[in-house]
């Protein structure tokens, strides 16, 4: 058990990273995983547990986190009448179905190639948020017919991968495809639970290897779980209200160019 003089500023860091978490789903409907993941790996590496699931175990912790953070989300868009229900309904089997099959390739997978994996579109999305204008446009309205039934399923399965919800594919996805801005973060909030439930359920009965942090219910680690829940309960309806109070741009860059150093010294560490 680690001294108390280490566990409690660790502690410290991870109510933190909630609150900012919580704040940047609402705000930016990137999803608090983006930045879960990385802590959870650093908090989990500092406390010495470094087995071959342990990017696993940061995945699903913060899925898990994710259900409750996304249902805070979508209820408080969802009063101001911003979630796209029907594209929810539309989009929803074939999210289910790849969060469903990521969950599954992710427990087959070595911890080093999840980091990588996750670093790599880390960057993608980090270069997508510093790069991207509202005005793109890839069409004027959202993928139907057998377009959705392929681009669902990958946002289900990528996302699931990276331990995030859907807000760093689906927002993009639907601004592209005409959905003006508010309302797409609204709606990713909704994919975020359609990602985050089959994907945790899978989590906690699978099986896992190695030494895992105490109290890991499968691959889900419920102290760290607790932690980040007490603050994103009480912050994504904050991020939520500013979302339609003001522009969320120049956050939005800042916060690439903090992503893209985190995921470049992730896979530095990966690699190296």
């Amino acid at each position: 058990m680690p001294e108390l003089s280490t566990l409690l500023p660790l502690v410290a860091f991870l109510l933190g990273v909630g609150a900012f978490a919580g704040v940047l789903a609402g705000l930016l409907g990137v999803g608090g995983g983006i930045v879960l993941v990385p802590a959870f790996y650093y908090v989990f590496q500092v406390l010495g547990y470094d087995g071959p699931n342990v990017m696993q175990i940061c995945v699903a912790t913060s899925l898990a986190t994710i259900v409750v953070t996304s249902w805070r989300s979508v209820k408080a868009h969802a009063g101001r009448g911003a979630v796209a229900f029907d594209i929810l309904r539309g989009w929803g089997p074939g999210i289910v179905a790849g969060a469903a099959v990521g969950a599954g390739t992710a427990t087959l997978l070595r911890s080093d190639t999840l980091t990588a994996i996750f670093a790599v579109l880390a960057l993608v999305v980090s270069v997508y948020m510093a790069v991207s204008r509202p005005g793109w446009r890839l069409a004027p309205e959202m993928p139907k017919g057998w377009r959705r039934y392929l681009y669902s399923p990958v946002v289900g399965f990528l996302s699931v991968l990276m331990g995030i919800g859907g807000g760093s594919f689906g927002v993009p996805l639907m601004t592209l495809h005409g959905v003006v801005i508010h309302r797409a973060v609204a709606t990713a909030a909704g994919f975020g639970m359609l990602i985050a439930v089959p994907a945790v359920l899978l989590f906690l009965v699978l099986p896992a290897q190695g030494v895992r942090p105490p109290m890991t219910v499968g691959l889900v680690n419920l102290p760290a779980f607790v932690v980040i829940v007490a603050m994103t309960v009480l912050t994504a309806p904050v991020g939520a209200r500013l979302a339609h109070r003001m522009n969320a741009a120049p956050l939005k860059r800042v916060f690439a160019g903090f992503l893209f150093l985190v995921a470049l010294n992730m896979l530095r560490k990966t690699l190296g």
